[in-house]
C-alpha cells in the first residue's frame, strides 16, 4: 500500500508542476493536481475493464493473449 501512496504523491506532484510551469498559477496547478489524477483513475478503470472483456473473448475463442 505504501507503494500506491508513493506513486499517488508523485502523480499529484507532476500534475501540479506541469500546470504551474505552463501557467504560473498555483490555482491552476492545484486544480490539475486534483482533477487529472482523478479522471486518469477512471480512465484506467475503464481501460482495464475493456481489456478483461477482450481477454475473456480470446479465451472463449481458444486464442492466446500475448503479453506486451
Amino acid at each position: 500500500m505504501s507503494k500506491t501512496f508513493s506513486f499517488a504523491a508523485v502523480h499529484f506532484s507532476v500534475a501540479f508542476a506541469v500546470g504551474y510551469l505552463m501557467t504560473g498559477s498555483v490555482l491552476v496547478g492545484g486544480t490539475l493536481a486534483l482533477v487529472e489524477p482523478a479522471i486518469n483513475s477512471i480512465a484506467y478503470h475503464l481501460h482495464e475493464k475493456a481489456w478483461r472483456r477482450i481477454e475473456a473473448r480470446r479465451a472463449a475463442a481458444g486464442g492466446t493473449l500475448v503479453a506486451g
